[in-house]
């Protein structure tokens, strides 16, 4: 079973993860001609009430992936850098990760969720799709995106 603890998105474990993720994002990225936009998160996004931000570990307590939520308004969350490590991917860590973080984020008081993502995530986006998420039009201008999705969530 996962296990997920929230940690500061400036925290050093926290900052490993998210460089690997943005290392990963990089590398795999296409969809614009200026390359992967950076965008290391605020921490004061990812404190309560305004977000939290979580790491996971495997059953032996090796770290293997990240997330957060942050509200965007009174009762909309986002979920923000959701990222496995390879090793843990197609173990249902990562869609354990995105229950805990629309848990989070419920309790935060939201009653929608949204996020974004790219067309190179093939497999994130098919988790958002069976997780019961709907594809909107854009809510930002995340120029690294080029899919959205949506949420409701029950109380």
């Amino acid at each position: 079973m996962t296990a997920f603890s929230p940690t500061p998105v400036d925290d050093p474990l926290a900052a490993e993860l998210l460089d690997e993720y943005f290392t990963s994002r990089e590398l795999g990225f296409t969809s614009h001609p200026g390359g992967y936009r950076i965008v290391h998160p605020d921490p004061a996004a990812f404190i309560p009430p305004a977000g939290v931000f979580l790491v996971a570990r495997d059953d032996s307590g090796a770290v293997i992936g990240c997330g957060g939520v942050r509200m965007l308004e009174p009762t909309r969350g986002e979920i923000k850098h959701l990222w496995m490590r390879p090793t843990a991917r197609g173990t249902g860590a990562g869609r354990a990760l995105l229950a805990t973080l629309e848990q989070q984020v419920a309790q935060l008081g939201a009653t929608e969720v949204v996020l974004d993502t790219n067309e190179s995530l093939e497999a994130a986006q098919h988790i958002y799709r069976t997780s019961g998420y709907s594809e909107v039009p854009p809510y930002n201008d995340n120029r690294n995106a080029t899919h959205w999705f949506r949420k409701d969530l029950m109380l």
